[in-house]
Protein backbone atom coordinates (compact mmCIF):
# COMPACT_ATOMS: atom_id res chain seq x y z
CA UNK A 1 0.00 0.00 0.00
CA UNK A 2 2.74 2.37 0.91
CA UNK A 3 4.36 1.59 -2.72
CA UNK A 4 1.05 2.59 -4.31
CA UNK A 5 1.49 6.19 -2.81
CA UNK A 6 4.67 6.69 -3.55
CA UNK A 7 3.60 5.82 -7.06
CA UNK A 8 0.72 7.84 -6.95
CA UNK A 9 2.91 10.40 -5.50
CA UNK A 10 5.23 10.28 -7.76
CA UNK A 11 2.53 10.39 -10.77
CA UNK A 12 0.89 13.71 -9.38
CA UNK A 13 4.21 15.17 -9.29
CA UNK A 14 5.61 14.60 -12.79
CA UNK A 15 2.08 15.53 -13.97
CA UNK A 16 2.06 18.90 -12.16
CA UNK A 17 5.58 19.51 -13.68
CA UNK A 18 4.38 18.97 -16.66
CA UNK A 19 1.26 21.33 -16.46
CA UNK A 20 3.19 24.20 -15.19
CA UNK A 21 5.85 23.70 -18.11
CA UNK A 22 2.96 24.00 -20.13
CA UNK A 23 1.23 27.31 -18.36
CA UNK A 24 4.98 28.84 -18.47
CA UNK A 25 5.14 27.95 -22.51
CA UNK A 26 1.63 29.45 -22.76
CA UNK A 27 2.40 32.93 -20.62
CA UNK A 28 5.70 32.96 -22.78
CA UNK A 29 3.69 32.57 -26.14
CA UNK A 30 0.90 35.28 -24.67
CA UNK A 31 4.17 37.57 -23.65
CA UNK A 32 5.59 37.05 -27.40
CA UNK A 33 2.02 38.06 -29.05
CA UNK A 34 1.31 41.15 -27.16
CA UNK A 35 5.18 42.47 -27.71
CA UNK A 36 4.41 41.54 -31.09
CA UNK A 37 0.98 43.76 -31.42
CA UNK A 38 2.81 46.48 -29.66
CA UNK A 39 5.94 46.31 -32.22
CA UNK A 40 3.26 47.18 -34.78
CA UNK A 41 1.70 49.83 -33.32
CA UNK A 42 4.55 51.48 -32.66
CA UNK A 43 5.87 51.18 -36.24
CA UNK A 44 2.44 52.19 -37.22
CA UNK A 45 2.91 55.47 -34.55
CA UNK A 46 6.43 55.96 -36.09
CA UNK A 47 5.39 55.83 -39.74
CA UNK A 48 2.73 58.30 -38.73
CA UNK A 49 5.24 60.89 -37.12
CA UNK A 50 7.74 60.41 -40.69
CA UNK A 51 4.51 61.45 -42.67
CA UNK A 52 3.69 64.39 -40.60
CA UNK A 53 7.61 65.46 -40.49
CA UNK A 54 7.24 65.50 -44.41
CA UNK A 55 4.01 67.58 -44.47
CA UNK A 56 5.80 69.95 -42.34
CA UNK A 57 8.60 69.69 -44.54
CA UNK A 58 7.05 70.35 -47.60
CA UNK A 59 4.50 73.33 -46.22
CA UNK A 60 7.71 75.06 -45.20
CA UNK A 61 9.54 75.22 -48.05
CA UNK A 62 5.93 76.22 -49.97
CA UNK A 63 6.08 79.44 -47.85
CA UNK A 64 9.40 79.42 -48.25
CA UNK A 65 8.86 80.01 -52.24
CA UNK A 66 6.23 82.77 -51.76
CA UNK A 67 8.73 85.34 -50.60
CA UNK A 68 9.77 87.70 -52.82
CA UNK A 69 13.05 90.05 -52.64
CA UNK A 70 13.15 93.11 -54.22
CA UNK A 71 16.28 95.12 -54.28
CA UNK A 72 15.85 99.08 -54.87
CA UNK A 73 19.29 100.93 -55.95
CA UNK A 74 19.25 104.75 -53.77
CA UNK A 75 20.76 107.79 -55.42
CA UNK A 76 23.05 108.08 -52.41
CA UNK A 77 24.47 104.87 -53.49
CA UNK A 78 22.95 102.42 -51.03
CA UNK A 79 21.02 99.69 -51.71
CA UNK A 80 17.37 98.46 -49.92
CA UNK A 81 16.12 95.48 -49.40
CA UNK A 82 12.01 94.60 -49.33
CA UNK A 83 10.83 91.81 -48.68
CA UNK A 84 7.28 90.53 -49.67
CA UNK A 85 5.49 87.54 -49.74
CA UNK A 86 2.85 87.05 -52.34
CA UNK A 87 -0.84 86.00 -51.78
CA UNK A 88 -1.52 82.51 -52.27
CA UNK A 89 -4.43 82.30 -55.22
CA UNK A 90 -7.70 80.57 -53.78
CA UNK A 91 -10.43 79.45 -55.18
CA UNK A 92 -12.66 80.99 -58.16
CA UNK A 93 -16.09 82.01 -57.81
CA UNK A 94 -17.24 79.59 -60.46
CA UNK A 95 -15.12 76.85 -58.65
CA UNK A 96 -16.86 77.55 -55.65
CA UNK A 97 -19.99 78.29 -57.19
CA UNK A 98 -20.09 74.79 -59.08
CA UNK A 99 -19.34 72.78 -55.73
CA UNK A 100 -21.93 74.26 -53.68
CA UNK A 101 -24.43 74.42 -56.84
CA UNK A 102 -23.57 70.80 -56.80
CA UNK A 103 -24.13 69.72 -52.97
CA UNK A 104 -27.17 71.70 -52.47
CA UNK A 105 -28.41 69.95 -55.75
CA UNK A 106 -27.33 67.04 -55.20
CA UNK A 107 -29.35 66.95 -51.48
CA UNK A 108 -31.96 68.25 -52.95
CA UNK A 109 -32.72 66.15 -55.63
CA UNK A 110 -32.47 63.15 -53.04
CA UNK A 111 -34.98 64.44 -50.91
CA UNK A 112 -37.37 65.37 -53.93
CA UNK A 113 -37.23 62.60 -55.60
CA UNK A 114 -38.71 59.05 -55.39
CA UNK A 115 -35.79 57.02 -56.51
CA UNK A 116 -32.64 58.52 -54.04
CA UNK A 117 -29.96 57.83 -56.31
CA UNK A 118 -31.47 59.04 -59.67
CA UNK A 119 -32.34 62.29 -57.80
CA UNK A 120 -29.35 63.60 -56.44
CA UNK A 121 -27.35 62.92 -59.73
CA UNK A 122 -29.36 65.06 -61.85
CA UNK A 123 -29.65 67.79 -58.90
CA UNK A 124 -26.30 67.55 -58.61
CA UNK A 125 -25.38 67.85 -62.12
CA UNK A 126 -28.12 70.89 -62.75
CA UNK A 127 -26.76 72.62 -59.10
CA UNK A 128 -23.69 72.76 -60.27
CA UNK A 129 -24.49 74.36 -64.05
CA UNK A 130 -26.21 77.06 -62.24
CA UNK A 131 -23.55 77.43 -59.42
CA UNK A 132 -20.74 77.58 -62.22
CA UNK A 133 -22.98 80.25 -64.09
CA UNK A 134 -23.66 81.67 -61.22
CA UNK A 135 -19.43 82.26 -59.70
CA UNK A 136 -18.40 83.02 -63.73
CA UNK A 137 -20.56 85.92 -63.16
CA UNK A 138 -19.48 86.94 -60.24
CA UNK A 139 -15.36 86.47 -61.29
CA UNK A 140 -16.10 89.08 -64.31
CA UNK A 141 -17.85 91.48 -62.06
CA UNK A 142 -14.61 91.09 -59.78
CA UNK A 143 -12.40 91.34 -63.40
CA UNK A 144 -13.93 94.81 -63.87
CA UNK A 145 -13.42 96.47 -60.47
Amino acid sequence: MKGLYILLAAILLTSCQNQSKEDINKAKQASIDSMKVEINKQRVIDSMKTEMAKIKEEQKVESQKEKVVVVHQQANGNTATTTTTTKKKGWSATAKGAVIGAGVGAATGAIVSKKKGEGAIIGGLAGAALGTGTGAVIDSKKKKE
